[in-house]
């Protein structure tokens, strides 16, 4: 609901594709710095409590959002500041969220559990647009932050009734260095995170996508970028309860699921008409969530626990971190060829890169590369 709320909000304050681009590009930019030192400290304090402190932080900065906007004070420099802060605070909580799975089930049931977390994320995703873009043509997205901010609230009380047994640490569990060489010998794992990164940045522009198509090509309202959102995440949903069904995940689904994401971003832009795109919308729902869960839980199943933390941390850097270098393009593609190529041309580029890793995955892995 926020993230339909700000973009929103963005195009309704200034009517520009690249301002949109900065924002989101300022809302993931502290991911990439950031993350790589959270997973440190996921890796040697609580994560739990790591996470009730984002909880607050994210809190608060919805809060403060939304009372900007309905008192009329808000402006496109308030909302960049806005998507700045809950940046940062989303790179602290990203690796401990994504690595306390596996301090919650057994390791035999982590892939599931990763696909039963996406459901969840998906079924929330299915409802949240569609009740942000009507609560948006009713009231405003100023009442949307206000309502996020109460579900961190909801979030934190939830994190103090969870009781983890104790993990074993070591005495210098290491810091980020460590956990780069650690990765740096297996080149599954970087392969993994290369595509990842490489996916996200060229592809994973929905909320910037969507709302051009809607607002530029098919001169829709909110309502019909809440609903077309909302579609998108049925494919995403349909996914993950297919993926709850697999007890392990390989390189060959995530790199899959990766060419699919290419092709659905393609095939979406070239849609006519709302209908079409919309179905669309649904293979790439599906397709993006394939990728995002077979890399979660090929990367927490291939690690061991005392790096988890710090794999984990890479890869959210390079999977979100690599948006503030892909939307702020995603703006200048769309401002100057239009919406339709915002989707075609990265959809393409990221099916070309994603063969550039695959043959240097094949070389390094039979010792023709260094």
């Amino acid at each position: 609901m926020h993230r339909i709320a700000q973009s929103w909000l963005v195009l309704q304050l200034t009517g520009d594709p690249r301002m949109l681009g900065l924002v989101v590009a300022a809302q993931f930019a502290p991911i990439l710095f950031l993350a790589p030192w959270a997973g440190v400290l996921a890796d040697r304090y609580d994560r739990r409590r790591i996470l009730e402190y984002t909880q607050v932080g994210m809190g608060l900065q919805a809060l403060a959002l939304g009372l900007l906007t309905l008192t009329g004070h808000v402006t496109g420099p308030w909302v960049l500041a806005a998507a700045a802060v809950l940046g940062t605070f989303t790179a602290v909580d990203g690796p401990a969220r994504q690595s306390i799975v596996s301090d919650l089930v057994p390791a035999d049931q982590v892939v599931n559990a990763v696909a039963l977390n996406s459901a969840n994320f998906n079924a929330a995703r299915l409802v949240g647009p569609a009740l942000a873009g009507l609560m948006i043509a009713v009231w405003g997205p100023g009442w949307v932050f206000v309502v996020n901010a109460v579900t961190f609230a909801v979030m934190f009380f939830a994190l103090t009734r969870i009781r983890l047994a104790r993990r074993p640490r070591r005495a210098n569990p290491g810091g980020m260095r460590d956990g780069l060489r650690y990765v740096r010998r297996r080149p599954d794992l970087w392969f993994v995170i290369a595509l990842a990164g490489a996916v996200a940045m060229l592809v994973f522009n929905f909320p910037i996508t969507i709302a051009l198509m809607v607002s530029d090509e098919f001169g829709a309202d909110a309502r019909s970028y809440g609903l077309l959102a909302s579609l998108m995440a049925v494919g995403s949903l349909i996914a993950a309860l297919i993926q709850a069904q697999r007890n392990r995940t390989d390189l060959r689904l995530v790199t899959v699921a990766a060419v699919s994401a290419g092709l659905a971003t393609i095939l979406a832009g070239l849609m006519p008409d709302i209908p079409t795109f919309a179905a669309a919308l649904i293979a790439c729902g599906a397709a993006a969530l394939a990728m995002m869960t077979a890399a979660n839980s090929y990367l927490q199943t291939r690690s061991d626990d005392q790096h988890r933390s710090r794999v984990m941390s890479l890869y959210m850097a390079v999977f979100f971190g690599t948006t503030p270098i892909g939307a702020p393009l995603i703006g200048l593609l769309a401002g100057e060829l239009g919406a339709r190529a915002a989707l075609i041309v990265p959809g393409a580029a990221s099916l070309a890169v994603t063969a550039g890793l695959i043959a240097w995955y094949r070389m390094r892995t039979r010792g023709l590369l260094a």
